[in-house]
């Protein structure tokens, strides 16, 4: 779940269903997004950082820390 991102949405006040029309994207796949089921594209990443105002590389970091991880371990 990316806690970050749900924190980041209810500060702005909005509801999966705002962020998601103002993004452009159906409310199911936000939702997705937010619990972490879904990586979204860049396109869509960039699109909800500007309208909640953070990095959108956000969305890649932990994905690539766990992946760097996994390699310095193997």
């Amino acid at each position: 779940m990316r806690t970050w991102l749900a924190k980041a949405r209810k500060q702005k006040k909005f509801t999966h269903q705002q962020v998601a029309d103002l993004t452009g994207i159906k409310r199911q796949y936000y939702g997705m997004i937010e619990n972490g089921e879904r990586t979204p594209s860049v396109e869509t990443a960039k699109k909800i950082a500007e309208i909640l105002e953070f990095e959108w590389t956000l969305f890649f970091e932990n994905k690539s820390n766990k992946t760097l991880h996994k390699v310095i371990t193997a």
